[in-house]
């Protein structure tokens, strides 16, 4: 017997701004990514696509390759079915971009830019020394991670290019420390500007010392304005605007929201709970719960499916427990395999029904063998 929860509203959910979608490695992420991104898409939204995945699902699905850390590709949705509450009608070309960030790629981007800023400051001598520290730097922890916030804090800055951003997100672990990582980097940029612009000040109070100036007025007299920013700093203040802007957005309900995708697992229920705790400690808005790939209660007379239908209706008795305040939406096994354009409709069309948008359907399991999504 299956629970009634709240109901995910999708059309609700997509006029947030940013929504990121997470969970556990393999429970279809890139699916419910590219089937939201898609639905908003054709119902007249100018909607980027951002995959962090290593996996490069998204390009998979869409069948571009990614790995560039500032151009998005225009992507070319399926048509929404006919019967759709969410008509095609309002959709116009070239609404829908992607853009799938290698973290390799995106590491290497991120250090030629370090390496850009420092040869200005390091004498000629020194700079082998650079050039080590910047190669062990990428391969040292958390790199990837760093490289990857930087992407996503430029990304967030400019989210009034677009009407909604969606982020298909890498395992559930990996996304929590990069959205941990503004907060903790914004701190980490506050000491070292405070650290520096107290260096400053004490070389300038020598200075004036030394030149023989009063020792009662160590300053000089001269007050430095906020707008005096060594020119070395600038980057650190850029980078400190960026974290705060990021940290304020990411909390933000009004335009800011993170869908968890499980499958009625143990361990997938596991994860998910861990990380809908994490988040709510982060302050960051949990919006919805997607519970993919349903066993349909036929699966009772299958004799082999008999212990894992009787699982599924265990943890979905536990999510009601541990997260029923969450809205959520189930969606039902497939009988077709989520790949390309046409996998990619029919499984909007499932994601469509299963929310009761499509005329005269309600969300059922179909009698259907079950084949893994992405």
């Amino acid at each position: 017997m299956l629970l009634k929860m709240p109901a995910l509203d999708l059309p609700n959910l997509l006029q947030r701004r940013l929504l990121f979608v997470g969970g556990k490695g393999g429970v279809g992420k890139t699916s419910v990514a590219a089937g939201l991104a898609t639905i908003a898409a054709r119902s007249g939204k100018r909607t980027l696509l951002v995959s962090t995945d290593p996996a490069h699902n998204l390009g998979d699905l869409f069948g571009f390759a990614g790995g560039a850390a500032t151009d998005p590709v225009a992507l070319d949705p399926p048509p929404l079915p006919p019967e759709s509450a969410l008509g095609d009608s309002v959709y116009a070309p070239a609404s829908l971009f992607g853009l799938e960030l290698n973290p390799e790629q995106v590491l290497d981007d991120y250090l030629a830019g370090v390496r850009q800023q420092m040869l200005a400051y390091i004498a000629v001598g020194l700079r082998p020394q650079l050039e080590q520290q910047l190669k062990l730097s990428r391969h040292s922890p958390g790199a990837e991670e760093a490289a990857l916030l930087d992407v996503l804090t430029r990304i967030i800055q400019r989210r009034d290019d677009y009407d909604l951003i969606i982020f298909d997100t890498a395992p559930t672990g990996h996304t929590l420390r990069l959205i941990n990582l503004p907060r903790i980097m914004s701190a980490w940029t506050d000491g070292l500007l405070t650290q520096k612009q107290r260096s400053g000040r004490f070389a300038d109070i020598l200075a004036h010392l030394k030149s023989g100036g009063d020792i009662h007025n160590p300053v000089g007299g001269d007050k430095q304005g906020a707008a005096d920013v060594p020119r070395e700093l600038q980057p650190l203040l850029d980078r400190q605007a960026r974290f705060r802007e990021s940290v304020a957005v990411l909390k933000d309900a009004s335009e800011t929201g993170f869908v968890f995708v499980m499958t009625a697992e143990t361990l997938p229920l596991q994860e998910t709970r861990r990380a809908a705790s994490a988040l709510n400690a982060a302050g960051i808005p949990i919006v919805g719960l997607i519970i993919n790939r349903l066993l349909p209660e036929s699966a009772q007379t299958v004799e082999f499916l008999q212990g894992a239908l009787q699982l599924q209706d265990e943890v979905l008795l536990e999510v009601g427990d541990v997260l029923g305040e969450i809205p959520q939406l189930r969606l039902p096994m497939s009988g077709t395999v989520t790949r390309g354009r046409v996998g990619l409709g029919c499984f909007v069309a499932t994601l469509l029904q299963a929310a009761e948008l499509c005329e005269g359907q309600k969300q059922k399991l179909p009698d259907s063998e079950a084949v893994g999504q992405l």
